[in-house]
């Protein structure tokens, strides 16, 4: 049964953006991909963000901060409530019908606290199931989906902490036989935890005014999931982002954000086995290096961490740290235009590209929209020429 759910897992870990190719053959050089199951967990949902390439933990809070950072929900602002649709063709260059969606609220509670909730459900379009024979067993439509909760306390008049409850699941199969195995939905709990940091506004010259923002969020620490009785459980992808920016006011009518994230991934690195047998001892599964990654979710998280549980040791460590870059130009907070740069190293996944985007604000209603492209015209990316879109509604003058 394993040998059907991993290439199935490694194929949904393509939807997430992975767009590597083959390398060559010492530990250092061998392509060595972290994946984990439900890697649409991960997957930005709106569009704000998307033109800045993702770079998000420390942005303003809006609707979607319940993704990007739950604690910004503490700076929503008394009485502020908003509600979010948000919707991404995914990649359209290989498959015609695979798509995220993305609906949220979320409102401030007095001046000190906001909650949010979210839904995202991503289809994998339209699939034939196969048996091991080649003979048709019907076509349906796989997906994954989340449902999220959180909640947001200023510490201070700076500080916010927040933590987000989540539920996911995610049915690849449809509940099929493969050889004689009943395959199942997987599903699990997690959890978020997450702190923000908006500054007071400092005073620069010519009347312009500067603001340091900062954020951390350790998102979906939950328990691995299992897609049969008897197979083995698969960490969901923790996720560590670390980011800061800074919000440039240069007038009443002109302002710059620059947003800078550090990602890493908190699940184990796999190790790399004796496939080939080549010491001739028969064990096929002999680890030769690295540390075996079956264990359980904290040891999980802190191996993460550990250079010695890597087959290329601290350099592989490094490697699988992501980069994203954005910046955000604001007109009377009526128009904004964006860009972003995203840089993940080309052994763990190279999901190197540019963004852009634009937003529009008028009365009760917000939207955006974002274009991603490669930053390597050499490769091609299976993400490159993805859109997003999503729209903001000022819920109290719609209910006013």
């Amino acid at each position: 049964m394993k040998r059907f759910i991993r290439p199935v897992l490694f194929s949904i870990a393509l939807t997430a953006g992975v767009a590597a190719s083959a390398q060559t053959t010492a530990f250092g050089d061998n392509l060595n991909v972290v994946t984990s199951a439900m890697p649409m967990l991960n997957i930005g949902p709106d569009a704000r963000m998307g033109g800045m390439a993702n770079a998000g933990v420390a942005a303003s809070p809006d609707a979607n901060a319940l993704f990007w950072n739950p604690a910004k929900l503490a700076f929503m602002g008394a009485g502020t409530m908003q509600g979010g649709l948000s919707y991404t063709p995914w990649l359209r260059r290989l498959v015609p019908d695979v798509e995220l969606m993305f609906a949220n609220v979320a409102m401030g509670l007095g001046d000190r606290s906001g909650v949010g909730a979210s839904l995202r459900y991503f289809s994998l379009g339209d699939i034939t199931f196969r048996n091991e024979q080649g003979d048709e067993q019907g076509t349906y439509r796989p997906y994954e989906m989340a449902l999220d909760v959180a909640y947001a306390l200023k510490l201070s008049e700076n500080w916010s902490a927040g933590v987000g409850l989540r539920y996911a699941l995610s049915d690849l199969t449809q509940g099929q036989v493969v050889g004689s195995l009943q395959t199942k939905p997987g599903q699990t709990v997690a959890t978020d935890v997450s702190f923000y940091y908006q500054g007071e506004e400092l005073n620069l010259p010519d009347g312009q005014k500067g603001q340091w923002l900062g954020g951390l969020n350790i998102s979906n620490i939950g328990a691995k999931v299992k897609y049969t009785e008897s197979g083995d459980a698969d960490f969901i992808p923790t996720n560590l982002k670390l980011g800061v920016g800074y919000n440039w006011i240069l007038d009443r009518y002109n302002r710059v954000v620059v947003l800078f994230d550090v990602n890493k991934l908190l699940v184990p690195t796999q190790p790399v086995r004796d496939l080939l047998d080549a010491d001739g001892d028969g064990d096929r599964y002999e680890i030769i290096a690295g540390k075996d990654d079956n264990v359980p979710v904290i040891q999980g998280i802190l191996q993460s961490w550990d250079p010695a549980a890597k087959p290329d040791g601290s350099r592989e460590l490094m490697r699988e740290f992501m980069y994203n870059a954005g910046v955000e130009y604001w007109y009377d907070n009526k128009f904004a235009v964006r860009g972003g740069y995203q840089h993940e190293d080309a052994l763990k996944g190279n999901r190197r590209f540019f963004t852009m985007g634009f937003g529009l604000r008028y009365s009760l209603l917000g939207l955006d929209f974002a274009y991603l492209f490669p930053a390597d015209q050499t490769v091609r990316s299976p993400l490159e020429n993805t859109i997003r879109f999503s729209a903001i509604v000022d819920l109290n003058q719609l209910l006013d």
